[in-house]
């Protein structure tokens, strides 16, 4: 997530943080520091602290690591004659420093997904929060008023007349209404270090601008199988729970532990997590099987989601010594679809260029506009495809005699099901270095000549 505008904070004389924007108050609690606090993020407490003692401005670029997820700014320090005043900008994750693990790439979507980002202690109350979408005004006014209230009374939980304390696991992925929304929301609770949690608020509709003038938001269908509104979240929490314990045994939190059973632990939580791929999958599948189904179409940029899925997976290359390329900061490939979906396509294609390619080599995304059609080129250097096995890789349960990497044979037939939902198409060819190339094409969309937007 990137901040909109400049971040502001002050320090007082003895560098203790006493006025601070949502965002850098949120991050000073995740560290385990207090507001109003001494500075908890050690490159700022030093610069900070320079800053005064010279009694002049200093400027920095600055990097830390927020929950597992790396982010970046640019900060400048000014003294005053009552302490230090603090300008962040270019507040940015650093994408090229993401988790590596799976579960590390699903969080990383989900934050990319979340229309509200909220802050809560060990106790699940508010302590800050931010809102992107205009149509939760009334929820950002709630949070602005809330803290210290438990999150849950600012929400309407659908199903649930239990009041707080409730464990956040019979939370996570709970359905809501917020006020003033007509969408429907899930709620995904991710654990901090600190003790509390991240609340990420995310839509299962997307209000777009719509292909036509006044057309309206346009909504997902409700699954109508078994598995899609019934079976999978119902699976979800219980696998959730399953890894998380097996995890916390592994790393032993709750105590010494042999290596043996250890590793015992961590085979349960590497087998829960392929359970729980494997139910996200079959899921996915009822969906796009479903014959109303209809992604939520939205103007959009290739370029920026494939920079933006280069990002989720980037560290995953570097453990294999893979360089991925990917198109270059300005430069556009604006296309009718649905955001959430194509990130989804493009992080399967992008996962299986690093899964399925030898160290050591490139994986390049290239972006381009033809007539009425955007393109996405994902061309990887491993031993590539002949005809028979371009056409026969998007089939159902199709994996082209591989075995044992955990993959169920799902995610480029689901890919190719989206991608023409959408109006597009994906295929797959042989690349001129011998590898494999797979290329979504979608409708585009025209981009504002005054404000270079979609």
């Amino acid at each position: 997530m990137t901040a909109a505008g400049p971040i502001r904070a002050r320090c007082d004389g003895a560098d203790r943080l006493i006025e601070a924007d949502e965002t850098l108050a949120a991050l000073q609690v995740r560290l385990g520091g207090s507001f109003p606090g001494t500075l908890a993020l050690p490159g700022l407490f030093a610069l900070v602290r320079k800053a005064r003692t010279a009694g002049v401005a200093l400027s920095a670029l600055l990097t830390l690591e927020d929950d597992r997820q790396p982010v970046s700014f640019r900060v400048m320090a000014t003294p005053s004659d009552d302490g230090t005043t603090i300008e962040i900008t270019e507040w940015k994750l650093a994408a090229d420093a993401w988790k590596a693990d799976e579960n590390g790439a699903a969080e990383a979507l989900l934050r990319q997904l979340a229309e509200a980002h909220v802050v809560l202690d060990a106790e699940q109350r508010v302590i800050s929060g931010t809102v992107d979408a205009s149509d939760l005004a009334n929820f950002s006014k709630a949070l602005r008023q809330g803290f210290g209230r438990y999150w849950t009374d600012l929400v309407n939980l659908r199903g649930n007349s239990h009041l707080q304390p409730l464990h956040w696991r019979l939370l996570d992925d709970a359905e809501l209404d917020l006020p003033g929304s007509t969408r429907n929301w899930r709620a995904r609770l991710l654990p901090l270090r600190s003790g509390g949690f991240e609340l990420l608020l995310v839509a299962e509709t997307v209000i777009g601008a719509g292909i036509a003038e006044n057309a309206g938001p346009l909504k997902l269908p409700d699954f109508k199988g078994l598995l899609g509104r019934n079976l999978a979240p119902a699976l979800r929490q219980p696998i959730n729970r399953i890894v998380a314990n097996a995890e916390t045994i592994r790393t032993r939190l709750a105590g010494p532990l042999a290596d043996q059973y250890a590793n015992y632990a961590g085979d349960i939580a590497e087998a829960g997590r392929h359970l729980l791929g494997l139910v996200e999958d079959l899921s996915d599948l009822e969906t796009v099987e479903d014959a109303d189904f209809a992604p939520s179409l939205d103007q959009i940029d290739l370029a920026d989601c494939a920079r933006r899925a280069a990002g989720i997976l980037g560290v995953r290359a570097q453990e294999r010594s893979i360089i991925i390329v990917t198109p270059p900061a300005d430069q556009r490939a604006p296309a009718i679809g649905e955001f959430r979906r194509i990130l989804q396509i493009l992080l399967n294609l992008i996962g299986n260029a690093i899964r399925y390619t030898p160290g050591h080599t490139t994986v390049t995304i290239a972006v381009g506009s033809e007539g009425q059609s955007s393109w996405l080129a994902v061309t990887d250097e491993g031993p590539g495809l002949n005809a028979e096995q371009s056409a026969k890789v998007f089939e159902k349960f199709e994996r082209l005699g591989r075995s044992g990497d955990g993959g169920s044979g799902l995610g480029l037939y689901i890919s190719r099901k989206l991608a023409r939902a959408m109006g597009g198409e994906l295929i797959a060819t042989a690349a001129e270095n011998g590898g494999a190339r797979f290329i979504l094409s979608l409708p585009s969309a025209q981009i504002d000549a005054t404000t270079g937007a979609a």
